[in-house]
């Protein structure tokens, strides 16, 4: 089948050798069709040691969930896929804060150190960029019953692997943890630092958009050069 698709994209695009967009439409049809058909086995985790298995916790609660993204992630970066993102949605407690983060620290601790484990071990850590982040911190003060409201004045990410320097904690918050006072890195400053990590100068990464030039960081936007070994 799929030779019978490329033979036929082939005569239909030799009619049409000036058109960029049939040539860039035929291309994510091909690329949906491979990601199709590698997905199964992909998915696929049987093949899976018991040990590796135990690592993530995939056979056991509350880490299945979450274990199994992580491990299924590694087999992504494994067959070559550039972008995965994992999510764990349940963090908004704005009531019951502490149990809240407790538990879905339970469910998620495990398996993000299992990854980043596995994919060192694997030689696949250094050319793989790891980013954890969330939408927003947290107030120190409480509000409803025991709960954070959202906080953008100061909150923490951390990046493993793909060229950064590890060890090191860049920037703190005021003495109530409430907003970011030294080094302080703003969001578009991580995704500069992102992309140049990626091997992208984000002032160069520009593209024409409503009659202006534009860029993933706007005009905004600093490498921080400490997170880069």
């Amino acid at each position: 089948m799929l030779d019978t698709l490329n033979r036929w994209n082939e005569r239909f695009a030799s009619a049409r050798l000036e058109d960029s967009r049939l040539a860039a439409q035929l291309a994510n049809y091909e690329l949906a069709f491979r990601m199709q058909t590698a997905a199964p086995d992909l998915i696929r985790i049987d093949d899976e040691t018991t040990s590796i298995r135990e690592l993530y916790g995939v056979d056991k609660e509350p880490t299945s969930k979450f274990g199994r993204m992580c491990l299924l992630a590694r087999r992504m970066a494994e067959k070559g896929v550039r972008y995965i993102q994992l999510f764990n949605n349940d963090w908004d407690g704005h009531g019951e804060c502490a149990a809240n983060h407790q538990a879905n620290a339970d469910r998620t601790d495990q398996p993000i150190a299992a990854l980043l484990t596995d994919l060192k071990q694997r030689g696949l850590l250094d050319s793989t960029l790891v980013v954890w982040a969330g939408e927003f911190g947290r107030t120190p003060v409480m509000q409803g019953s025991n709960g954070r409201d959202h906080s953008p004045y100061g909150f923490s990410v951390w990046m493993a692997g793909g060229g950064v320097k590890g060890g090191q904690a860049i920037g703190a918050t005021d003495e109530l943890g409430f907003r970011a006072v030294e080094k302080k890195v703003h969001v578009h400053d991580l995704h500069a630092t992102m992309l140049a990590l990626l091997g992208f100068d984000h002032e160069r990464l520009i593209y024409h958009f409503e009659g202006r030039n534009r860029r993933l960081t706007d005009v905004f936007g600093n490498v921080v050069k400490e997170v880069i070994s």
